[in-house]
């Protein structure tokens, strides 16, 4: 993972701007809140069908990028493989970052 990708998790998650975790990054898929989904790359097939299904039906940008471990350290909580930014100038740092990053392919539905 990028170190602007990290920094950036960080300051988001500081800043209250990111959600982690299943149950809280549905909720806020749901209330509408969510900016962009980030899934890890490792994280369950079941988990990946779920959130791209969800963020397609609530019209988000959703990325496969990094792995569960750099994640999780990124914004200091365990075993976290999905994360729901909320902020719309954070979303575009990052997705500018990830679609930049060589070999990324975007998960977005038209």
């Amino acid at each position: 993972m990028d170190k602007k990708m990290i920094s950036l998790l960080s300051l988001c998650n500081k800043a209250g701007k990111l959600v982690a975790g299943e149950y809280s990054c549905e909720k806020a898929l749901q209330s509408g809140a969510g900016q962009l989904v980030i899934i890890a790359i490792d994280a369950s097939q079941n988990t990946k069908k779920k959130f791209l299904n969800k963020s397609f039906y609530y019209r988000v940008d959703a990325f496969e990028y990094g792995k569960r471990e750099e994640i999780s350290n990124a914004i200091g909580k365990e075993n976290r493989v999905t994360v729901v930014i909320t902020d719309e100038g954070f979303a575009k740092g990052i997705k500018n970052i990830i679609t930049n990053d060589v070999g990324v392919e975007s998960c977005e539905r038209e």
